[in-house]
């Protein structure tokens, strides 16, 4: 199609008046009424009573139901006596953590607010809630290249030699947005870090371990809690992972796994905040999945809803974008990323004008600042097909005319 023919169509769909979210990776209704029988679990019985006898309609029980830490335990791999359960968000969990180290220190250390400058580490592209909270508490951060292993090593082992520098995010499976997952290597050298600081801590957040397309291609990760205890640095980890993308985003259960001396001091903390978290979610959740094969089984029928909106994208792309644009080609988790030559903030407002809301350019890195502005994360699964193939149509003609000036 020649330029002519590409601006036609694209005046065309903009006369439509579509809109179509593609901003966030929201699961669809379908995903959603997997998980819908939970709630008649506990109310269908009237047994509210867990485990160790606890009756989760009252206080107590701060740091969570033991059947619900021995259910992430098994998502984990790691110990459920490192487990603290919480509310329904991993992201306020990871927020809560930084607005204590800001106020009390980290495990006796001074607290941040004391501290001239606080910097942090951030693999790009990534997780922009993650670097929203950085900027919304003052912590400066410093970009890190995020290649098809996980982050550079070289420069983070340099960076930490910088006593100011905290900490570092990381989406280690299936990351946020580009869907790769770090290396065995990478683990390793994450394990055996030796930072200036005592109180730094590597922001484990483990969003996607169960959330794999197929079920002949799922990457493995190499759990780094256990690692990191094998070379006497387990205190430099804080693992963050949910249900949010098993059963409810809105409505599940989160969790922060990490050595017995951080937990102590997050404790310490956690028990003038609250009495304890929804142990009934807790509970229905327990008994909904049972164990890791029932995680198991929920997650493969999520790849079944996810995979043909992951492969429609990839098709279309393939026989599309060849010599236009790169992208990652994901074995799980939510996104894909799509890469063009210093044109992703033109074609991203092309596509807006035809009522096809991507994520703002620069999302994925810093201040919203991408260096070469190319980087443009597509999100299918809340998505019809049918949507699904009428947003990359949009996304396609703004890429060619862009690409094609």
């Amino acid at each position: 199609m020649n330029r002519e023919d590409l601006v036609k169509k694209y005046n065309e769909y903009k006369k439509m008046n579509l809109h179509i979210d593609m901003t966030r990776g929201r699961p669809s209704k379908e995903q959603l009424d997997l998980s819908t029988p939970m709630f008649d679990v506990v109310s269908s019985n009237s047994d509210y009573t867990s485990e160790e006898g606890v009756d989760c309609r009252n206080y107590g029980c701060l740091t969570g139901l033991k059947e619900c830490k021995d259910l992430f335990a098994s998502i984990l791999e790691v110990p459920a006596d490192n487990i603290i359960i919480f509310g329904n968000s991993s992201l306020n969990i990871m927020y809560e953590c930084l607005a204590d180290a800001f106020l009390y220190g980290v495990c006796g250390s001074t607290p941040w607010s004391k501290l001239e400058k606080v910097k942090w580490l951030c693999p790009v592209p990534g997780y922009d809630r993650h670097f929203a909270i950085c900027e919304h508490l003052g912590i400066e951060m410093i970009n890190v290249p995020l290649n098809e292993n996980g982050p550079d090593m070289d420069i983070v082992e340099e960076l930490i030699k910088d006593p100011l520098v905290k900490g570092i995010w990381c989406v280690p499976k299936y990351s946020n947005p580009t869907g790769i997952t770090y290396s065995s290597e990478v683990v390793n050298r994450f394990a055996k870090l030796k930072p200036a600081s005592k109180d730094f801590r590597i922001y484990w957040d483990n969003a996607y371990p169960v959330h794999h397309l197929y079920k002949d291609k799922q990457d493995f990760l190499l759990e780094l809690l256990s690692k990191a205890k094998k070379y006497h640095n387990e205190d430099i980890v804080y693992i963050f992972s949910s249900t949010s993308k098993i059963s409810f985003p809105g409505g599940g259960i989160a969790a922060l796994a990490a050595s017995i001396k951080n937990l102590k001091d997050l404790e310490n903390h956690l028990k003038y905040k609250t009495i304890g978290f929804d142990k009934i979610n807790q509970l229905r959740h327990a008994r909904f999945f049972k164990n890791i094969d029932g995680i198991k089984k929920q997650m493969a029928k999520h790849a079944e809803i996810l995979r043909p909106k992951f492969e429609l994208i990839e098709d279309i792309l393939e026989n599309e974008a060849k010599g236009l644009a790169t992208w990652t080609k994901p074995n799980g988790g939510y996104f894909i990323s799509l890469f063009v030559n210093n044109k992703a903030k033109e074609i991203i407002e092309r596509c807006k004008e035809c009522g096809v809301i991507l994520t703002e350019a620069g999302c994925a890195y810093p201040y919203h600042s991408d260096p070469n502005n190319s980087h443009i994360r597509l999100a299918p699964s809340c998505l019809s097909i049918d949507e699904l193939k009428q947003a990359m149509s949009i996304v396609l003609i703004a890429i060619n005319i862009e690409m094609n000036c």
